[in-house]
């Protein structure tokens, strides 16, 4: 009589678990999502929202300030107040914002920011502007001869494009504090749409002709 052979049982297949794993970490995946998601959109209107309340204080401050600069300017009145150093208009963007001191994460993430050690506007040399990381503001829009105003408590100063160009973000020539002449160069992450995540620099330089310092500038590419 054959002796027969119990049949070893069947394994269970791992197709199952392996399903299971992947369905897992894709629902983790996309709740991260989401949670980083809802995180940045929280940030940029918090940011917003802080940014439009400092426009609104800063319109009430200068409501009475001099659209004139005068000829000699009141030193006391080149520093933040509120950390707010003065504000910036682009009328072929219809953008307007409030300037506060500094370029660190924190400042740019509600608004533009004034590079510490350039200069005051009506000051020779260069006043630096870094723009806040944003897509909306298309600022490669402004071309030759558009203009730029700083308001300051002193007075409004108005610049005209003279050049642009895309730059590393560690090229430390575009912004030179004590250039000749009385400069404004505003900085913004490029390609727009990366916003923080930018690779490069988009640098747009401008020069000052009103009050007029000379004649007006030459245009650059």
């Amino acid at each position: 009589m054959a002796i027969g052979r119990e049949l070893a049982p069947a394994s269970k297949s791992p197709a199952p678990r392996r399903t299971f794993l992947i369905t897992a970490a894709a629902v983790g995946f996309l709740l991260g999502g989401a949670m980083l998601l809802a995180t940045f959109t929280l940030g940029m209107w918090n940011g917003y929202s802080d940014q439009q309340r400092l426009n609104q204080e800063w319109q009430q401050e200068v409501g009475a300030a001099p659209v004139t600069p005068p000829a000699k300017v009141d030193r006391s009145l080149q520093k933040p107040v509120k950390g707010v150093d003065f504000a910036i208009r682009v009328p072929k963007l219809k953008y307007f914002a409030a300037v506060r001191e500094g370029t660190n994460t924190t400042v740019l993430y509600s608004g533009p920011g004034h590079y510490p050690g350039t200069v005051w506007p009506g000051d020779q040399g260069t006043v630096g502007v870094a723009a806040h990381n944003v897509y909306w503001i298309n600022f490669p829009l402004l071309k030759s001869h558009d203009e730029i105003d700083i308001e300051t408590r002193y007075g409004t100063y108005l610049y005209t494009v003279t050049g642009s160009k895309v730059v590393n973000p560690d090229d430390r020539t575009v912004v030179i504090a004590h250039a000749p002449g009385y400069n404004l160069v505003l900085t913004t992450c490029w390609p727009l749409w990366a916003g923080a995540f930018a690779t490069q620099r988009y640098v747009i330089f401008a020069q000052q002709y009103s009050p007029r310092n000379g004649t007006v500038p030459p245009t650059t590419t």
